[in-house]
């Protein structure tokens, strides 16, 4: 039978610990504040912007919202970034993406401190994914990714992990947060030779590919642990992951998380511990 890792159990757990974290701060007259910039009135904005807040809530994370028009130009954005950075009350600063064709998103993830960027999009938080020190956060779903695995258990210690995706949001940030627990990690993309054959051979498999279904019988073996991080929608509308799901549970694999439901919840749980965290520093 295989086990579904949902995320909806590791963030009741997270998230008690979370609140305690922030009335703790409340007492030293600190409390935890998420800057969230935000262009235009996107209808997926908008609806990420309510769970957002409604998790933060549960957090004990203020969130103030920064509103600028569509049209708004570079030196506009860049301006309120800098505002933010050199405010000691905000302790996390969220750009929602995409951004307007007309903005240089690269030149606006320059301009944040990477002691602010509780979403891991600067070459700052890269550096400290990477080297293990510094002051910058990991992209919240590739953090998310482990903590759900050791949530439930799943040794990573010596263990063959292969990471179906390079992007810098998730597969590379993934691999190295997997090294620092002592995973052996191979890192597969479209143009890996024998994919299927490899992906076979992993003890846990993270698949972020960006696919749908993508991840067929082929791929998996039985007894793996699988992480899928697609998001993906089918032509009726249905939301699916990178891996078959009916074809994972028929090879039997040990366990998969689940899409919706599993890694992409635990998500906003990782964004307001990365802002607990930057208002305890």
């Amino acid at each position: 039978m295989t086990e579904l890792l949902k995320g909806k159990a590791y963030i009741d757990s997270i998230i008690e610990e979370l609140q305690k974290r922030s009335d703790a701060l409340k007492e030293k007259d600190i409390v935890p504040l998420l800057a969230v910039v935000r262009m235009g009135e996107r209808e997926d904005d908008l609806a990420y912007e309510r769970g957002l807040k409604k998790r933060a809530v549960s957090a004990g994370v203020v969130v103030k919202v920064h509103m600028l028009p569509e049209t708004a130009d570079q030196k506009d954005v860049e301006n309120l970034i800098g505002d933010l950075n050199a405010d000691d009350k905000v302790h996390g600063i969220l750009v929602f993406e995409p951004m307007p064709a007309h903005i240089d998103s690269e030149k606006v993830h320059k301009r944040l401190t990477p002691a602010k960027d509780v979403d891991g999009v600067t070459s700052g938080s890269m550096a400290t994914v990477y080297s293990g020190t510094g002051k910058g956060f990991a992209p919240c779903t590739a953090e998310g990714c482990v903590e759900l695995l050791k949530f439930y258990g799943v040794e990573l210690a010596g263990k063959r992990v292969v990471v179906l995706g390079r992007s810098t949001v998730i597969g590379k940030p993934v691999s190295m947060l997997l090294l620092a627990e002592n995973a052996t990690v191979t890192i597969c993309h479209s143009k890996t030779t024998d994919l299927p054959a490899i992906c076979k051979e992993a003890d846990i498999l993270i698949a972020c590919i960006g696919k749908g279904k993508f991840v067929g019988e082929q791929y998996l073996r039985e007894g793996q642990v699988i992480v899928d991080v697609g998001i993906n929608f089918d032509e009726e509308g249905n939301m699916t992951g990178d891996v078959d799901m009916e074809a994972a549970q028929s090879v039997g694999v040990a366990a998969i998380t689940p899409v919706p439901g599993g890694v992409g919840m635990v998500t906003t749980a990782m964004l307001m511990k990365h802002v607990i965290e930057s208002a305890e520093r």
